[in-house]
């Protein structure tokens, strides 16, 4: 019987200490450097990195006894059965009921914290042939709660995910919204008024007092943050300027804050001519941040534009012609659902430039990204009604890095 129980923990052993080849070691290599100790599982995932996997003590000192299945025998310490399902399981029971151990199945094996002979509580996952593994909360033998999971697909494909789960689906980090975090606006004629009814915008008073509906219910404290960076629209298509562009870009660098302009994207006229009328209605000074091409056409507008072969050639040139004028890569702004229908498909745009992302969500987008726009409904001091709320993606020591390599020269 111990040598059954010795071949189990062996068998794990060998399961678990496969070093991680090199595309997952980028994928932690980049969460690593875009989080610090105040990012919720951060010690865990530095754990993970430095090769340490969750373990378990079984009580070594009881006698193993009771090779049969989990009923009928009252058992305290150890002891090695079967379960309701036929997985091999060696653990620690207390007052008759299994707490934690090792289960073995014919794909992998669960180390962790059990209840009613399911997994619960915080455990780990790791697949036989090391190319999976999860660890964090479970309920009902489900992932549920905070976890890390990293799948394997191949030498240079890989997965690497941080953050809430329900129900084994994956929902997304929640991030904790602290002063130590990079936030920033963006605006257009909508932030002066409505109508005939017209508002300045107080450029010396601004503070983020709110961060939406979503994004409130993550704030560390009382919401009060400086506005670090803000986005000015500029053009739409090849007709439409902000008339407030101009003014805005002055006062807000008057205040030292970041500016950046953007251009909102028209299927009506081709990526040329909208990069023209973009660059000779923009101003673009040394230190100003990368400008950025607002994607939110419907799938519709796609169609109509030729299809998203068509669209993309548009798009493509586009970010060539401003680049060549600019200096420096233009960001995309997208929404999700263009990033999961169209964007994943255009390796070499995912490849080559930074995303901006809007996801009016509790959870940060799963995808890797400069800006995250969480919430449209924001408040800021000094700008009457709501206002689009945004986060960089890392700290203070990463932003300047951003602003050093990316900014306009």
């Amino acid at each position: 019987m111990k040598k059954i129980v010795f071949c189990i923990l062996i068998s794990l052993a060998a399961s678990s200490n496969s070093a991680p080849g090199p595309a997952l070691k980028r994928e932690i290599g980049y969460y690593m450097e875009r989080h610090n100790l105040q990012d919720e599982g951060y010690e865990m995932v530095a754990a993970f990195a430095g090769g340490k996997l969750h373990q378990v003590d079984i009580d070594r000192y009881v006698p193993i006894w009771n090779v049969g299945r989990w009923h009928g025998h009252r058992r305290e310490g150890t002891a090695l059965a079967l379960d309701s399902l036929g997985r091999t399981v060696v653990g620690t029971c207390r007052d008759d009921s299994l707490i934690t151990g090792i289960r073995v199945d014919t794909l992998g094996n669960y180390t962790g914290d059990f209840h009613e002979e399911k997994s619960a509580g915080h455990g780990a996952y790791t697949f036989t042939d090391a190319r999976g593994y999860y660890e964090g909360h479970w309920s009902f033998g489900h992932r549920d709660g905070f976890g890390l999971a990293a799948e394997t697909l191949d030498e240079d494909e890989t997965t690497f995910r941080v953050g809430i789960w329900r129900n084994d689906r994956f929902m997304g980090e929640r991030m904790r919204y602290t002063t130590e975090r990079i936030y920033g606006i963006d605006i257009s004629r909508y932030q002066h008024g409505k109508g005939r009814k017209k508002f300045p915008i107080y450029w010396d008073k601004l503070r983020i007092t709110n961060m939406g509906k979503r994004g409130s219910q993550n704030v560390s404290g009382t919401a009060d943050y400086p506005v670090s960076f803000v986005y000015i629209k500029s053009t739409e298509g090849t007709t439409i300027r902000n008339q407030y562009y101009a003014n805005d870009y002055a006062k807000a660098r008057k205040q030292g804050i970041r500016v950046g302009a953007y251009h909102f994207w028209s299927i009506r006229r081709s990526g040329a001519e909208q990069a023209q009328y973009f660059i000779r209605n923009t101003i673009f000074r040394s230190g100003d941040l990368p400008p950025v091409l607002d994607i939110e056409p419907s799938d519709a507008q796609i169609k109509l534009m030729g299809g998203e072969e068509k669209m993309f050639e548009h798009i493509r040139t586009w970010l060539r012609i401003v680049e060549r004028h600019t200096g420096v890569k233009p960001i995309l702004y997208v929404n999700q659902r263009f990033v999961n229908n169209y964007l994943s498909k255009q390796t070499d745009l995912k490849r080559d430039y930074s995303v901006w992302i809007a996801r009016y969500s509790e959870y940060k987008p799963d995808v890797k990204l400069t800006y995250w726009q969480l919430s449209s409904d924001g408040r800021v001091a000094g700008i009457q009604g709501d206002v689009d709320i945004n986060v960089f993606n890392g700290y203070q020591s990463q932003f300047e890095s951003f602003l050093e390599e990316t900014t306009i020269k």
